[in-house]
């Protein structure tokens, strides 16, 4: 167990990935990764930085995500829904964010695949918990953390099939992670009976089996 597990500064057992020189990464860990996500701002808003992280460090996003938040319209689907071409300039002219033409052109039409997905099915989190929540056991070695599953699979051919972009298993995975549709902070991670007990009655709101 000990590969997955490190102490923090305050001496307590966190997910390995968390511990080390960069605080950011200490409390993103401790209050938000994992954490059971349901609006549809914050939903989009981590859907777009994983497509946007795709070949670049995590601490790159999280450093200029201030900036994607107010280049994006605080992640505003019908906002961002409605971007159009001088948007889209504006954002690669904007040294705060990632400038990725197809990357900020993928959020645009992700953003409009979201409203469809909202209009359908009321909320992204009723399209998305039903579907993809896991409620499997802790990790407790590192060969516990895939980078993809049949669910993320699954999960990634539907939404291209709706219209997404940037959407591949290994991306869907990592944004099932961060926002709590799959829990996996380590067993012994001192955050891990937190998430938990806040995703208890987000699995049942959805009628999650498991939960």
């Amino acid at each position: 167990m000990t590969e997955i597990l490190a102490p923090g500064p305050d001496g307590r057992l966190r997910c390995w990935w968390a511990v080390g020189s960069d605080d950011l990464y200490l409390r993103y860990h401790d209050e938000e990764w994992g954490r059971p996500a349901t609006g549809d701002r914050h939903l989009l808003e981590m859907l777009t930085l994983e497509g946007f992280q795709a070949g670049l460090a995590w601490s790159t996003i999280l450093r200029k995500r201030e900036a994607f938040r107010a280049g994006f319209a605080g992640f505003d689907p019908a906002a961002v829904a409605a971007f159009g071409e001088a948007d889209v300039e504006r954002l690669l002219g904007d040294a705060g964010i990632v400038r990725h033409r197809g990357k900020i052109g993928a959020a645009v039409g992700n953003a409009r695949a979201a409203l469809r997905l909202i209009e359908e099915t009321g909320s992204l989190a009723a399209y998305l918990w039903p579907r993809a929540a896991d409620t499997g056991p802790a990790p407790r070695v590192l060969a516990d953390l895939p980078t993809e599953t049949p669910a993320s699979r699954a999960l990634s051919r539907d939404l291209k099939r709706r219209g997404f972009a940037f959407v591949g298993p290994t991306i869907v995975y990592a944004f099932l992670q961060a926002v709590g549709l799959v829990d996996d902070h380590a067993a012994g991670c001192r955050v891990r009976r937190e998430v938990e007990k806040e995703r208890g009655p987000v699995l049942r709101r959805f009628r999650v089996r498991g939960g």
